[in-house]
């Protein structure tokens, strides 16, 4: 996916989620509301990757995703974008996103899959870099707005629909069975569960993703001081 197709995707997933905000907020739930919502569904994810329950898991990364995109959106729609509100949704939403990861790691470690575990760390650090880049940009005055959301490969919604797609994909190929230890600490992939195949190849992908993706907003930003001295 190129960078203009993530900001498609993302602006495509915000035109969905609107109406649905507009929902809840009939309901007389808040945007702040929303955010805490989501982060609890985080932390039920996380446990569910934990008990190696690789489905459930998954379809509350997907419904988890779908509060971070509810909260703004009903923002906007009602006139409560707020600076605490943003704070809040940026807060809870990497918080959240941090959690799985940790659920994951921690599933795969009990599962006896320590390349999960590892290829897990991999990926937080690089959405944690996803993001910390964002933020010391904006803070810094450059890409002013959520001008910088729209760089780079992997923004949140590509990852957790990534990582969604890897946890039903483990699941529906019988989760994680390590066949036998190699005796040199590798675990061989053999037999029908091939799970282990899928979240690796998921865990992977973002990890490469997202720091490719940071590295995008690096350079963005070097161009960005560029133009400031030469001006």
């Amino acid at each position: 996916m190129t960078s203009s197709g993530a900001t498609t995707f993302r602006t495509r997933v915000r035109g969905l989620a609107e109406p649905i905000a507009r929902g809840f907020g009939r309901l007389g739930l808040t945007p702040n509301h929303l955010t805490l919502i989501g982060f609890g569904i985080a932390i039920l994810a996380a446990a569910a990757a934990v008990g190696q329950e690789w489905l459930l898991a998954g379809l509350l990364v997907l419904f988890g995703g779908a509060f971070d995109l509810l909260d703004g959106a009903l923002a906007r729609a009602t006139g409560r974008v707020s600076r605490f509100g943003a704070f809040m949704d940026s807060v809870f939403d990497r918080w959240g996103e941090g959690v799985i990861y940790v659920g994951i790691a921690y599933g795969c470690v009990l599962a006896g899959f320590g390349l999960g575990a590892v290829l897990a760390a991999a990926a937080l650090a690089s959405a944690v870099m996803v993001s910390y880049t964002r933020a010391k940009s904006e803070g810094l005055g450059f890409t002013s707005g959520t001008g910088m959301a729209s760089v780079g490969l992997a923004p949140r919604e590509v990852r957790i629909v990534l990582l969604a797609l890897g946890l039903v994909g483990t699941s529906a190929l019988g989760g994680l069975n390590v066949i036998y230890d190699t005796g040199f600490g590798g675990y061989a992939w053999f037999g029908v569960h091939d799970g282990s195949r899928v979240i690796a190849l998921a865990l992977g992908l973002i990890a490469i993703l997202a720091t490719i993706t940071t590295l995008q907003r690096i350079v963005h930003v070097v161009n960005q001081s560029r133009g400031d001295s030469n001006s």
